[in-house]
């Protein structure tokens, strides 16, 4: 790395420098905390929150215990390649990785480590401007979303514009904004693999695709403008993107224009994840869930009732789905009922 990381000495700088260096304190029921990102690591189920909360369950949700962090910052998104080997985002610039199903997990990448990637590039391909208002700004930019395709390979992205590509499981990084139709440096909030595309979404309707492994990301035009919060794959190598106001928008390989998904109700799609049965669920700001069972093109509400909000959401090996969210982690049986509404 060409740039020396203390060159970073913005406002923001001194206030990531404690909880970057302080481990996560041990908390009384920690799944009560705020929760933001869930992955399955075989069948155990990884959730990450705030104050560099990370929690393990090994029985579908019905127990948790907190795993040892490095950091006391608040952890956006997690994922895992196999039932070992993980990696989860987080403010400031934190990439934590873990190669024991979560148990531990070591720093790779702040936000200081960031400004300083981003000056070694400046001028060759990462815009100067940019470089020097990230610099001015401080190291306190979030990850919001990452993507591992195997042991080695991986994107992270986040505030602001912020992409950075690994092939050596994280031990080094490399700028990629360049590389992407996001001439404004807007927020990415999601990253996807479908099939050989790689999808990212953002705010004020923005959409990218990548279709040669992530070394150029395409815009991908929809009617819609406002802001894309989750993605979810589907079978042909598409999308389904959900965002403000219950729009949802299906976006096949094989058809020319963004499908919208009926059936939402108009709150914010805040989730997504695919279902064992082949399906796709759904979760909003106002804690429901909707089952897609036609491959995003509408979908039955699942759990209408409402609750807290919900800022991710995975299916369990028992089939259950686990939600995250501002109260903590809360479990939707899945029912007969709802079980068939996904998959018929």
């Amino acid at each position: 790395m060409a740039a020396n990381a203390s060159n970073s000495t913005g406002p923001a700088a001194g206030a990531v420098s404690l909880p970057l260096e302080r481990a996560a304190i041990k908390t009384a029921a920690p799944e009560r905390r705020v929760m933001l990102g869930l992955a399955r690591a075989g069948n155990r189920i990884v959730a990450v929150g705030e104050r560099g909360l990370v929690v393990l369950s090994d029985d579908d949700g019905k127990s948790w215990r907190q795993a040892s962090v490095p950091v006391s910052l608040t952890l956006t998104a997690v994922n895992f390649v196999n039932e070992k080997m993980g990696w989860a985002t987080g403010h400031a610039g934190v990439v934590l990785h873990t190669s024991d199903g979560g148990e531990t997990w070591k720093r790779q990448l702040d936000g200081a480590k960031v400004i300083a990637l981003l000056q070694s590039a400046s001028g060759n391909g990462v815009d100067p401007a940019v470089v020097n208002q990230f610099a001015a700004d401080g190291p306190d930019k979030p990850f919001l979303d990452l993507i591992f395709f195997n042991e080695r390979r991986g994107i992270v992205v986040g505030a602001y514009g912020l992409a950075l590509r690994t092939e050596d499981g994280g031990q080094s990084w490399q700028p990629i904004m360049d590389r992407i139709a996001n001439p404004k440096g807007l927020h990415l909030y999601a990253v996807k693999a479908s099939n050989d595309a790689i999808w990212l979404a953002g705010e004020q309707g923005l959409l990218a695709r990548s279709s040669d492994g992530g070394k150029t990301f395409a815009a991908v035009e929809t009617p819609y403008r406002g802001s894309f919060f989750a993605l979810a794959p589907l079978a042909d190598g598409g999308v389904l993107a959900g965002g403000l106001k219950g729009n949802a928008f299906r976006l096949s390989v094989g058809t020319p224009q963004p499908e919208r998904t009926e059936g939402l109700f108009p709150v914010s799609v805040s989730a997504m994840t695919p279902l064992q049965s082949g399906g796709i669920m759904l979760a909003n700001q106002a804690g429901q869930l909707f089952a897609s069972a036609d491959n995003g093109r509408s979908v039955r509400p699942f759990a209408p009732q409402g609750g807290p909000p919900l800022a991710a959401i995975v299916q369990a090996a028992d089939g259950s789905m686990i939600g995250a969210g501002v109260r903590g982690l809360v479990s939707f049986p899945m029912q007969a009922k709802g079980a068939a509404g996904a998959t018929k």
